[in-house]
């Protein structure tokens, strides 16, 4: 099968959306199909996917997630270069992810007659008021959802990347043509038994690691772990986090110092995301305060196979990725999150046993090559629907 995979984003930026997109295309490639992708001029090449880019835009050059107005153009000229691309090379499927791309899937594969599915990691209209693009303006909400409902219905077939965004598109949008195919990792790639050798910056030996990885900003909720970072050194006094990520690295460094937890923490700035195995080696627990209530939460998914013991708010999303073995705070609870992180930090043997189970659980429910074979299903029945409408 021949894939046309379209990614309105600057790809490969090292971040969750792009590492779900990354690791779908080379675990299908894997599996003996043909994919290709089109994507922005910006971000960096990484493995063997044959990547198609729109012209070269100089003057925008962000990385980190979230709205931009400057996307309405460059999803234009994404939109120019699908249509050529696939014109040309063909595919049995187009497959857009994140909204716009589903919108752009659905309005190539009408006009070329090819079967289209929507790829969606949460909601448009929720990810827009979570990053306060609409300035808090509830207004809008309303034109935004029905614009979100239109986008859903366009193409032939959604997959969802979590449980809650599958049922939100079911009940609050209608969908019917939804189907589930979670986030992954390579538990071979992020292993227990790694060794974080000659890394730099380091931390501290002999101390208590706690490990973020993932976009500093306050939708990620690092605002409520580094203000949790002074409670927990109060039951904890020589813990250290390392807060691994970018792009507000120099503002959450200031924030550490007038907090005056300047020496407990350690930024690390953007990694590799072929690197940040050997990072997260370097940590006894791992944290993600992730606010949304609703988007999937990849990084959670890294932490399992490393075998971590995790630290999260209390969430349907979350829960349905750590289960029974993760420790949660009440949404947005800044000193239970701190008692969280203090308790497993005191608790060694406690979190040597969630460490466990949560490896045991990525291997067992979590594979990409499982997420490949639900995108698979996903595509047959986009071809079914689009051969029973021509």
């Amino acid at each position: 099968m021949k894939i046309l995979m379209i990614a309105p984003t600057p790809f490969f930026a090292d971040r969750g959306c792009h590492v779900r997109i990354y690791e779908q295309a080379r675990t299908l490639s894997a599996l003996g199909h043909q994919v290709a992708l089109c994507t922005y001029h910006n971000g960096r090449e990484i493995g063997e996917l044959e990547t198609y880019r729109i012209p070269n835009v100089p003057w925008y050059n962000k990385l980190e997630a979230g709205p931009s107005l400057h996307k309405l153009y460059l999803d234009l000229l994404l939109l120019g270069l699908t249509w050529k691309v696939a014109r040309r090379w063909r595919p049995d499927v187009l497959h857009g992810h994140l909204h716009e791309g589903t919108l752009l899937a659905g309005i190539a594969g009408r006009r070329l007659r090819i079967p289209s599915i929507g790829d969606l990691q949460g909601s448009l209209t929720g990810e827009l008021h979570a990053h306060r693009f609409l300035g808090g303006n509830r207004l809008l909400l309303a034109p935004l959802h029905y614009l979100e409902r239109a986008i859903d219905h366009h193409p032939n077939m959604l997959v969802a990347s979590c449980a809650q965004v599958e049922s939100e598109l079911r009940s609050q949008f209608a969908i019917a043509r939804v189907l589930l195919a979670q986030d992954g990792v390579d538990t071979g790639m992020f292993r227990d038994d790694i060794q974080p050798d000659g890394l730099a910056p380091p931390v501290p030996s002999g101390h208590p690691i706690v490990v973020y990885l993932g976009l500093l900003n306050r939708y990620q909720g690092v605002d409520h772990l580094m203000a949790a970072i002074p409670q927990v050194l109060e039951n904890v006094p020589n813990a250290h986090f390392l807060i691994m990520g970018y792009p507000q690295v120099e503002t959450y460094r200031e924030r550490a110092r007038q907090l005056g937890v300047g020496a407990h923490v350690t930024f690390t700035g953007r990694l590799d995301y072929r690197d940040a195995p050997q990072y997260l080696a370097l940590g006894d627990i791992a944290v993600s305060p992730k606010l949304d209530s609703t988007e999937s939460n990849g990084k959670l998914y890294n932490y399992m196979a490393m075998g971590l013991p995790t630290v999260a708010f209390d969430t349907p999303v979350n829960h349905e990725i750590l289960g029974d073995a993760g420790v949660y705070a009440p949404l947005g609870q800044t000193v239970e999150l701190a008692k969280a992180i203090a308790g497993l930090l005191q608790n060694p043997q406690r979190a040597h046993i969630l460490g466990a189970r949560l490896r045991r659980r990525a291997v067992e429910k979590f594979s990409w090559e499982q997420t490949a074979r639900q995108l698979l299903t996903a595509y047959d029945a986009a071809f079914q629907r689009w051969s029973e409408r021509v």
